[in-house]
């Protein structure tokens, strides 16, 4: 996910650009957030973590400011005027003998963010997809098909 400030700068380039020229448009930067354990000093870091955190495919850790933790998808964030009415929506990692059910946290009860599992969309463009298939193919591949990866 992009800063508030290239988001800010797409905008701008979008709001004088002539409809052909949309195309051409630089497209969202992809960061490498797999480990990463952002700073939550602030709350537009906090604001903007939750945002990628959102925007991430993979499982996140939340532990909240009572001490529990939470891994597993975020798959919803709903962002209010104020931290404590903004809220996301997980669906945590499934657990031996443990009832899946899925956990709505506050932004302002959220003391620390780390994305611990693995990014399912990395490497998964469709330009490194056409670079495969063309060494597949000068390997003399036949029949050279998209598949999907096997889950862990």
């Amino acid at each position: 996910m992009a800063t508030a400030e290239q988001e800010h700068l797409k905008i701008e380039q979008l709001q004088h650009a002539a409809a052909d020229d949309l195309e051409t448009v630089a497209g969202r930067e992809r960061e490498n957030l797999e480990g990463w354990i952002p700073e939550l000093a602030t709350e537009a870091e906090v604001r903007e973590a939750l945002e990628k955190a959102f925007d991430y495919r993979g499982d996140v850790t939340v532990t909240c400011k009572d001490g529990t933790t939470v891994e597993g998808y975020l798959y919803d964030r709903r962002s209010g005027m104020t931290l404590e009415d903004s809220l996301i929506r997980m669906i945590p990692a499934p657990r031996e003998g443990v009832a899946l059910k899925r956990v709505m946290i506050r932004f302002a009860d959220v003391a620390a963010l780390k994305f611990s599992g693995r990014d399912t969309a990395a490497g998964k463009t469709f330009e490194a997809w056409v670079k495969s298939y063309w060494e597949k193919k000068a390997a003399g591949e036949k029949n050279i098909q998209i598949k999907p990866e096997a889950l862990d």
